[in-house]
């Protein structure tokens, strides 16, 4: 179930963003937790004793692993730049996530993926509360902020506080709704398609969509 904010107080009264995918650190936002983490040393263990009874190669790890890290935002954006020019499409892909991909050839595999749509009255942000669920097929690796605990329990808490120091401002008439992901669903933001882009074609509107806009914590690059 999502968690649902609808804050009457904030700093601001209209949307703005810089574009940027915050990749680096951010001096006033939850960034990366220091040291190996418990799921990076039950990786560690678990990669060798698989390699140890023969179940895997380290090979194929690395393989596996180099196929993980091509991934990349490219084929979220590029779900989304159709959702915006195909209105049949978006419907399909509201109401079923897997299958609309699968139709741009995007196979989400066994995971369940749910897009929530952005409007005037509902701004939607995805965490991960356990761990960092992520839809990977989609958007590549997720980033070092998106698996530290303080986002993971500060997205719930106080969503607005956290899209302020992504330099994301939601008015205060906007509910802010946070969907926590899942070891078997994700989730995927649908924006909403900026102004001054009628026309465009579906390249050209991908290129407006960042990361960090299909996860919610930031707007699409205006034009």
């Amino acid at each position: 179930m999502p968690h649902e904010h609808d804050h009457t107080h904030g700093h601001d009264h209209h949307h703005s963003h810089d574009g940027h995918d915050h990749a680096h650190p951010h001096p006033h936002r939850p960034d990366q937790d220091d040291g190996l983490t418990d799921y990076q040393a039950m990786e560690i263990a678990l990669r060798e004793l698989l390699i140890e009874k023969g179940v895997l190669s380290a090979e194929e790890i690395r393989r596996a692993v180099e196929a993980m890290d091509a991934r990349s935002p490219t084929d979220g954006a590029r779900v989304v730049a159709r959702a915006w020019t195909d209105p049949a499409f978006r419907a399909r892909l509201l109401a079923d996530g897997s299958a609309a991909c699968a139709e741009l050839g995007i196979d989400m595999g066994p995971t369940k993926l749910v897009v929530v749509e952005n409007t005037a009255e509902v701004h939607n942000m995805v965490v991960c509360t356990l761990c960092s669920c992520y839809p990977r097929f989609l958007l590549g690796l997720p980033p070092d902020w998106y698996k530290s605990r303080a986002y993971r329990s500060r997205a719930v808490r106080e969503p607005r506080a956290v899209l302020e120091e992504f330099g994301t401002h939601i008015p205060d008439r906007t509910t802010v709704r946070v969907h926590d992901s899942t070891a078997d669903m994700r989730y995927l933001v649908l924006p909403r398609r900026p102004e001054g882009t009628e026309g465009w074609d579906e390249a050209r509107l991908a290129a407006l969509v960042g990361r960090d806009a299909m996860i919610g914590v930031a707007l699409p690059r205006q034009p």
